[in-house]
């Protein structure tokens, strides 16, 4: 697919889903927004928020976090889902901060993909939460429609990103996670699809060969 055509793509998205790309306030502390990101792996944004609330009031900082208990730290975070991983990441990636940047996230993204359990995806969304310069943060809804339309054909996230990265110009790059994301969770739904009512069936590759 050629520039102009994601271009389209993005414009009828946007204006088929104006919630998803409207400009929220950036994050004054990226520590909940790392952790958050972190839990969200296989598991719903729902699930996330109601754990978040009791997380953050035994653990509010790095520090507090690096020195949890794992049992105790499992025991909060199990309703999201591969809780003895999640606590590993998080406990390893908070002892990492303490350690070697002050007890401070890092706001760069080679310095937040030296943290573990952190990768391009968790990087992007911490970095555009707080404002910074990123990339497009590629999580299960968006390496499926980037690869369903034909914005991709990426075989992992990260090629998958660098295709996208090429297609958008970067003063969107922020707002293109949000629009398919929203258009994933709407229309274009893993398993069916309501490929009538979609705005955009016009440039899907999948909707053609239908």
């Amino acid at each position: 697919m050629d520039t102009r055509a994601a271009c389209r793509i993005f414009r009828t998205l946007a204006r088929r889903y104006p919630e998803a790309v409207e400009d929220y306030p950036t994050c004054e502390d990226p520590f909940p927004v790392l952790v958050a990101t972190i839990l969200s792996a296989q598991t719903t944004d729902r699930q996330v928020d109601a754990i978040m609330p009791d997380l953050l009031s035994r653990y509010p900082d790095p520090a507090s976090l690096a020195a949890a208990g794992t049992e105790d730290l499992e025991r909060i975070i199990r309703p999201t889902g591969y809780y003895h991983a999640k606590a590993s990441h998080l406990i390893a990636a908070s002892r990492t901060l303490t350690d070697r940047f002050g007890g401070h996230v890092p706001l760069t993204m080679e310095e937040l993909l030296t943290l573990p359990g952190v990768g391009r995806k968790t990087a992007n969304i911490v970095l555009s939460a707080c404002g910074r310069d990123a990339g497009i943060a590629v999580d299960t809804h968006v390496f499926r429609i980037a690869r369903r339309i034909g914005l991709s054909d990426g075989k992992n996230p990260d090629r998958v990103e660098k295709d996208l990265l090429a297609l958008f110009p970067r003063s969107v790059w922020g707002r293109v996670n949000g629009l398919l994301i929203t258009h994933g969770r709407t229309l274009c739904t893993a398993r069916k699809p309501r490929c009538p009512e979609c705005p955009v069936r016009q440039w899907c590759r999948y909707y053609r060969a239908l």
